[in-house]
């Protein structure tokens, strides 16, 4: 079995922005697993919110990559990446699992999809993400994603200007769904003061409001809130969905953050278990990363699956776009293919 990985830095078609900061440029490194003459794939996207960058990525895989003897044994990868780092590197952890996913679909010849027992179900429309910046070029990318035909936005919240903005989306786009992602920007006493101006804009919902750490104060919102409160920064592992259920009505789930597909489904349905809806999201990744959570979106009851759109150039084709919403892959594995070379690629010993 040969496992080997390379860099590729990903850019975004303009600056992306969000309350912590703003980027044009992502390393995401990709994992290739070689055996029985088949291959499975993985993106590894790392976020230094969950303490990972492209040194950690690189500097876990040479032993992370150790864990994986069998790709059929799930329950065995699991048991050596706890045995390695039990809740570090989950995005390393993410593209190995993904990779070990691809191959066992590859040689049944099927979906991972289907691999893993999942139904058909539809696969809802993915938000697309209006990113913090001025206000009139927030205005500009409101006009550009209602044009290419996105009825549902999720706009980057987190500023002294927060009311505004809102204000200026809905004039550009008074009919499309609205969701607000605040990033952990707001103090418990302007996120109670936003929630007139939200509710007032008819948002669906808003995503982490107040710090990670805050569950008093989110549980708090929630009591008094019109609007549903969603987690996503104080979600790190499968195992804080239960104590998040008093303090959120939902959760958003990311494979690079809770270390893989199989470890997802394992947060989607503890929180479906607790009474809790449930987003898909993702990071800033390639269309490979992407496929890997379009292979489980139509469990969720939202989907915020826009890292792809938002690049300048993607290194990987094959998933099916119509304005937000996206095909489910019929063809074994992910369903995708490579478009570009990839840099820095590195095998296991």
């Amino acid at each position: 079995m040969n496992v080997t990985w390379e860099t590729h830095d990903l850019r975004t078609a303009q600056p992306f922005g969000i309350a912590r900061w703003t980027h044009s440029l992502y390393p995401r490194t990709f994992v290739t697993l070689q055996h029985e003459g088949r291959i499975g794939r993985g993106e590894a996207a790392p976020n230094a919110f969950y303490g990972e960058n492209r040194a950690t990525v690189e500097a876990v895989l040479p032993s992370l990559a150790t864990a994986l003897r069998d790709p059929w044994d799930w329950e065995g990868l699991q048991r050596a990446f706890a045995s390695l780092f039990p809740y570090d590197h989950p995005s390393v952890k993410c593209a190995l699992e993904s990779a070990a996913l691809e191959w066992c679909a590859v040689t049944a010849g099927v979906p991972v999809w289907r691999l893993l027992g999942l139904s058909n179900r539809p696969i809802p429309e993915t938000s697309y993400t209006i990113s913090i910046a001025g206000i009139p070029d927030m205005r500009r990318q409101t006009r550009e994603a209602i044009k290419a035909g996105h009825s549902t936005l999720k706009v980057k919240l987190g500023t002294e200007s927060d009311e505004a903005i809102l204000t200026a989306l809905r004039e550009e786009a008074p009919n499309a769904r609205v969701r607000v992602d605040a990033n952990a920007a707001w103090s418990r006493s302007q996120a109670k003061r936003m929630l007139d101006v939200l509710n007032a804009a008819n948002v669906e919902f808003v995503e982490q409001p107040l710090k990670a750490h805050d569950l008093e104060g989110h549980a708090e919102l929630r009591r008094v809130s019109k609007v549903l409160i969603v987690a996503d920064e104080s979600l790190h592992h499968v195992e804080d969905v239960p104590r998040l259920a008093n303090a959120f009505d939902a959760v958003n789930l990311k494979l690079a953050k809770l270390g893989g597909p199989i470890q997802t489904l394992h947060a989607l349905r503890t929180a479906r278990a607790l009474g809790m809806n449930v987003m898909l999201g993702c990071m800033i990744e390639s269309s490979l990363g992407i496929a890997a959570a379009v292979h489980l979106a139509g469990l969720a009851d939202w989907v915020d699956l826009d890292g792809a759109l938002l690049l300048a150039a993607d290194p990987f084709e094959g998933l099916s776009w119509e304005a937000g919403h996206v095909a489910r892959p019929g063809s074994p594995g992910w369903g995708v293919r490579a478009v570009t070379h990839h840099v820095h690629a590195e095998t296991l010993p």
